[in-house]
C-alpha cells in the first residue's frame, strides 16, 4: 500500500480528544457555530444586505471540517462519505470534506507507540527494521506509516486511539449537525444514519477487516488488471493492519497525470469488473469507492486498499434490486410499483399524489442510472451524461413535493450498495474510462 498524497501539513496532532463529555462539547460547539454563522447571514439579509450564500457555506464548512478533523473517527468518517456525492452537499463542504479522503492531520509518534505497546507489549522500533515517525498516509479511522523488515517494505495501519469507544456519542451529535448543513429533516437520515454507525463499528475491527482483506483479495484475484497487497496477520492486531507496501498514485493524481485514453479505459475497466465480480458473483463487496482507496501502480494496474468497510448483499434484496435492470420493467407500470413497494419505496401510507411523484422520479432514476448497462459498452467520458445525474440529484433535493414527505423510503441494504454504484460512476467519470458494460446474468427473471 502506497499514496503520495501529501498529508495536512497543519503538523502532527498531539492528542485525540477521547472522553465522551469534552467530544460531544467540541461536536456542540461547532454546531453552535453553524448557528452563528446562519444567524449573522439573516441578519444581514435582515437589514437590506445581500450576504454571499458561497461565503456562509464557506465559513461553515472551514469550522465543521476543522472539529471533525481532530477529533477523527465517526465524524471525519461521515465527512468522507458525504464528499462523494456532489449532490449532498455545497461546493465549499465537499471540497474541505474531500480532504478526509487521505489527508486528514496526523497523530504524533509518542501516540503511535503506546498503541504499538498496548498491542503488541513492544514500539514499532523493536518489531520493524525503520518505521516513518510520520504518517505517510492519514485519514478518518487511522493512519498509515511506513516500515522496513530485511528486505521486505510493509505499511501499517494504527487506528486512532479512542475511535470505536466514542462512535456511537459522536454520531448523536454529528447527525442535528448533519441535518442543519444538508437541511434534511430526521427521518430522511434516520436509516442511513443507523447503517453508517453498524460499518463504523466493523471498521473499527481490525481484527474483522484483516479477515475480509484476505478473504476477499482472495477471491477477487481472477479479475483482470486488479492486484491487491498481502497482509501480515503476526503484525496485526485489533487495532493495527500490516500489509505490503505497494507503490502506486491514487487513482485522481493518476489522471491528473493525463493518461493517454487506452490507459484510462484500461484501468476503468479494471474498477468496473472488480464491482460486478464482487457484487454480483461474491454478493459481499468493497463499499469505500472513493480515489484514495485504488492505486494504480506503474504496470497501469489497479491496486485496491482499505476493506475496512464491506457490505453483504443478502440473496433477496440482490434479486428486488437488480430487478430495476430488466429493460422491459419501464413498459410495466404495474410491474415497476410493484417494484418499488417490494424495495420500501412506495407504501401503503402514501398518498396518491406522493404515489404519482415517487413512480416519476423512480422511472426518471431507473432510466438513467441503467442506462450504461444497456448498450453492452458505455463511455463516462460524456460530460453530458454525469451533468444529467448531478441535475437530477440536485433537481430531486430541491423538489418541496419528495422532501415534504415523512416517511424515510428504501430498505437500509440499499445505503452501501447505492453508494456503492454511485461512487463507481464517479470513478469512471473522473477517469472518462469507455469500459464493457455488459448486464450481469441474473436467474431472477
Amino acid at each position: 500500500m502506497s499514496s503520495t498524497t501529501p498529508i495536512s501539513d497543519t503538523g502532527d496532532q498531539e492528542k485525540i480528544t477521547s472522553g465522551k463529555v469534552t467530544r460531544v462539547a467540541a461536536l456542540a460547539g461547532a454546531g453552535a457555530q453553524v448557528g452563528v454563522n446562519y444567524l449573522k447571514h439573516y441578519g444581514k439579509r435582515a437589514v437590506g444586505a445581500e450576504p454571499a450564500i458561497d461565503d456562509l457555506h464557506e465559513a461553515n464548512a472551514s469550522t465543521v471540517y476543522r472539529t471533525f478533523s481532530k477529533l477523527k473517527g465517526g465524524p471525519l468518517k461521515v465527512a468522507q462519505m458525504l464528499s462523494i456525492d456532489k449532490n449532498m452537499l455545497p461546493d465549499a463542504y465537499r471540497q474541505h470534506f474531500a480532504q478526509a479522503q487521505y489527508s486528514a492531520p496526523p497523530l504524533s509518534y509518542p501516540l503511535v507507540v503506546k498503541t504499538f505497546r498496548r498491542e503488541f507489549g513492544k514500539g514499532p522500533s523493536e518489531i520493524f527494521d525503520t518505521f516513518s515517525q510520520s504518517a505517510i498516509h492519514g485519514a478518518s479511522i487511522g493512519q498509515v506509516h511506513r516500515a522496513t523488515k530485511g528486505e521486505h517494505t510493509y505499511a501499517v495501519k494504527v487506528q486512532y486511539p479512542g475511535v470505536a469507544d466514542s462512535l456511537n456519542s459522536d454520531l448523536a451529535v454529528v447527525k442535528p449537525i448533519a441535518l442543519q448543513i444538508l437541511g434534511l429533516k430526521d427521518a430522511d437520515v434516520e436509516p442511513y444514519f443507523r447503517e453508517v454507525q453498524a460499518k463504523l463499528l466493523e471498521e473499527t475491527d481490525y481484527t474483522t477487516e484483516l479477515e475480509r482483506s484476505i478473504e476477499l483479495s482472495q477471491q477477487t484475484q481472477q479479475v483482470s488488471g486488479v492486484r491487491f497487497p498481502s497482509y501480515y496477520p503476526e503484525y496485526s492486531s485489533s487495532r493495527i493492519i500490516t500489509m505490503d507496501w505497494i507503490d502506486g498514485l491514487p487513482l485522481d493524481q493518476f489522471v491528473a497525470r493525463d493518461p493517454d485514453q487506452p490507459t484510462r479505459d484500461r484501468v476503468g475497466q479494471a474498477i468496473w469488473d472488480f464491482y460486478h465480480h464482487q457484487i454480483h458473483i461474491l454478493k459481499l463487496f468493497h463499499a469505500d469507492p472513493h480515489p484514495g482507496n485504488f492505486l494504480v501502480d506503474a504496470d497501469d494496474q489497479v491496486v485496491v486498499l482499505d476493506f475496512g468497510c464491506t457490505k453483504q448483499i443478502p440473496d433477496d434484496f440482490h434479486r428486488d434490486y437488480f430487478e430495476f435492470l430488466d429493460a422491459d420493467l419501464l413498459d410495466d407500470p404495474a410491474r415497476f410499483e410493484a417494484a418499488l413497494r417490494t424495495l420500501e419505496i412506495v407504501s401503503d401510507e402514501d398518498s396518491e399524489r406522493e404515489r404519482q411523484v415517487i413512480i416519476e422520479n423512480a422511472m426518471r432514476g431507473t432510466e438513467l442510472l441503467g442506462r450504461p448497462f444497456h448498450h453492452g459498452s458505455f463511455d463516462f467520458g460524456d460530460e453530458s451524461y454525469m451533468a444529467e445525474i448531478y441535475q437530477m440529484g440536485e433537481e430531486h433535493s430541491q423538489n418541496e413535493e419528495m422532501r415534504s414527505m415523512k416517511t424515510a423510503r428504501g430498505s437500509a441494504h440499499s445505503i452501501y450498495l447505492n453508494r456503492a454504484y454511485f461512487g463507481l460512476y464517479s470513478l469512471m467519470g473522473l477517469l472518462g474510462a469507455r469500459v464493457k458494460t455488459e448486464k450481469p446474468v441474473l436467474d431472477y427473471f
